[in-house]
């Protein structure tokens, strides 16, 4: 088995894009090893390479490496999951409106935790998955939604369902929630 092709030029070093085998652990390991010889104007190239699009100005090389080195073990073993990215931008969002990220935390609910609430003498079971909700076998996208059609008026889902303010402090991933 091949690993991936180093070229080297001067004192600076560039991993050739991976023949079919980049997935493989050997292959990874040979273009991250490589790395650590590339100067700096050769990181910043194979930064474009990978990312299409210009590295920051006045980063530090260490940076470099660590964002060029994300991008090859993305491309070989995956990236982030959807929950992660959503709760990315969430943060930055919030940093890029007043810079508090204590304040703009909510209660975050894990995928399978039951959220239970006692309504009109029924008892309403949500089910928590990492794209919505499940409600009477049906899925739904906001807690909101399900929340106005329990009660047939506004509500706020996750006040309704206990997720705000005291509540929350009370609420365990998995445990029913009573309001």
């Amino acid at each position: 088995m091949s690993v991936t092709e180093v070229h080297t030029t001067g004192s600076s070093a560039r991993a050739d894009d991976a023949p079919s085998d980049a997935g493989s652990e050997d292959a990874v390991a040979a273009r991250l090893q490589a790395l650590e010889g590339m100067t700096y104007d050769g990181l910043r190239t194979e930064w474009r390479r990978l990312y299409r699009a210009h590295p920051p100005k006045r980063v530090a090389r260490d940076l470099l490496v660590l964002g060029v080195a994300w991008k090859i073990q993305e491309q070989a073993y995956g990236g982030l999951g959807v929950a992660t990215k959503r709760r990315l931008a969430d943060l930055a969002k919030t940093m890029e409106q007043d810079g508090d990220l204590a304040r703009g935390r909510v209660a975050r609910l894990k995928p399978g935790a039951r959220l239970v609430r006692e309504w009109g003498g029924q008892t309403h079971t949500v089910i928590v998955h990492e794209d919505g909700f499940e409600w009477q076998g049906k899925r739904w996208r906001s807690l909101s939604v399900i929340a106005r059609e329990i009660t047939d008026a506004h509500w706020s889902g996750p006040r309704f369902f206990g997720l705000n303010g005291k509540a929350a402090a009370q609420v365990a991933i998995g445990e029913a929630a009573d309001a």
